[in-house]
């Protein structure tokens, strides 16, 4: 084929653009729409609103609580209607598409009186009412965090009749489950039992086996989903390290692993260090030092890394970072996730081809959120590709210094326009709304 430009890709991978399928994106692509964290590992698509937490469609007086803090203050919270979000998006313009999950626990404190309760009728009719409205305006499908406090008082009745109106309108849902910790197999009989009674396809947010007490445990968990998928659409995501992160909670506080603090509100200058650390130098215990640093955000090394290379090799896995943009000292996997799947796990450690490694990020992920017509090479698709040097690509992000640009990706296009080089940065930013009613051709 000729055109008026050609590259000379001569050693270089041509792959389809990578589609991150678990993201915290959905405030800092508005804010920061060059998601030059994102673009840089040749990422061309974020599934925004996982765990429950989506910015539509919720307003706040005050500041928002737990889990709702990880994107940002009350001032982040300003769409009542999916569709102001939609609109703030196009808005933006972000380098890269969006695809856009509604939270559980968005819609729990825009409808529910008090979340620390199940719903009642009018507040369940109230939620699938906002359920109905966002499929309406361009969601792509639903989450929840069950394992958050502002979602842990719904039970699987309440979860089902919710993912149910999603499900009427084609959408899916992606669950932060109960509980990866002693009742992780529990959790995923709840997670199967409650997808089947909705009729959705389902998604096991960042599949893991937390704890000590727990490693090993995907022996068991991987034939267990296994089994459910051979009877429904059963996926999960995974990242590729043994540290998790989320706010700094005191049931996660333990002396069993160490434990990074990634913010806090009343003590910044403690940002990047141990919590025991902290404890020491202040004379106290962990759980004293946690409270207080709280208001925080931590990284928690809770995973066996034999645990996360099994959970990646699964044919059900696809690759999604679960970066928090906002933190101040984030978790590497923010910037370093896809090319440390491809350079270390595939092309180095040899833990599956890098074939694999391409398919995880792209054709897997567009057909489980249901992405007509992108993650694959072919004409008429959308041209979100990635060139990459297949020898030398890998991450250099790491937990001492977790902002750095990956190194080997060439060029990034997005919908056709050339839009991230490492000589240039962010070049054009040509993302849009994507999945649900988005996917026709050319809108």
């Amino acid at each position: 084929a000729t055109d008026a430009i050609e590259v000379d890709a001569a050693g270089l991978a041509l792959a389809p653009g990578f589609i991150d399928a678990h993201t915290h994106d959905d405030r800092i692509v508005l804010d920061k729409p060059d998601m030059l964290p994102k673009i840089s590992q040749g990422v061309t698509s974020v599934v925004v609103g996982n765990c429950g937490i989506s910015l539509a469609p919720v307003t706040f007086e005050s500041d928002p609580p737990a889990p709702m803090n990880l994107l940002g203050g009350r001032e982040a919270y300003q769409f009542p209607r999916f569709a102001a979000y939609a609109n703030a998006l196009r808005q933006s313009a972000p380098a890269v598409n969006v695809a856009a999950l509604i939270g559980h626990s968005a819609l729990r404190l825009a409808a529910v009186r008090d979340v620390g309760r199940k719903a009642n009728s009018a507040e369940l009719a109230e939620m699938c009412a906002l359920a109905d409205a966002a499929m309406n305006e361009g969601a792509t499908g639903f989450s929840t965090g069950l394992f958050y406090p502002t979602n842990a008082a719904a039970d699987e009745e309440e979860v089902s009749a919710i993912a149910a109106r999603f499900a009427r309108q084609g959408g899916i849902y992606a669950t932060h489950m109960r509980d990866e910790f002693d009742r992780v197999l529990d959790s995923i009989d709840e997670t199967v039992r409650t997808a089947n009674a909705a009729n959705i396809p389902v998604v096991v947010s960042h599949h893991k086996c937390a704890g000590p007490a727990n490693w090993g445990r995907t022996f068991e968990t991987l034939p267990r989903l296994e089994a459910a998928a051979a009877q429904h659409r059963v996926n999960l995501d995974v990242y590729p390290y043994a540290a998790g992160s989320t706010n700094l909670r005191m049931d996660l506080v333990t002396s069993d692993y160490p434990i990074r603090i990634s913010w806090s509100k009343p003590h910044p200058e403690m940002t990047g260090r141990e919590l025991s650390s902290i404890a020491a130098e202040w004379g106290c215990d962990l759980h004293e030092a946690a409270r207080r640093l709280d208001p925080a955000g931590a990284i928690y090394f809770q995973m066996d890394e034999a645990d996360v290379r099994r959970v990646m090799s699964s044919r059900l896995a696809m690759i999604g970072s679960d970066g928090l943009p906002h933190d101040i000292h984030p978790h590497p996997r923010l910037w370093g996730t896809f090319p440390r799947v491809i350079g270390h796990y595939a092309r180095d450690q040899k833990l599956f081809p890098v074939e694999t490694a391409i398919h995880k990020m792209t054709g897997l992920t567009a057909r489980v959120f249901n992405l007509a017509d992108r993650g694959l090479l072919k004409p008429g698709a959308f041209a979100d590709l990635v060139l990459f040097d297949p020898a030398t690509i890998i991450d250099k992000a790491t937990y001492d210094v977790p902002q750095a640009l990956s190194l080997g990706i060439a060029r990034v296009y997005v919908n056709g326009r050339l839009a991230f080089t490492p000589e240039q940065g962010v070049i054009a930013r040509a993302g849009r709304l994507i999945g649900g009613r988005n996917n026709v051709h050319g809108e």
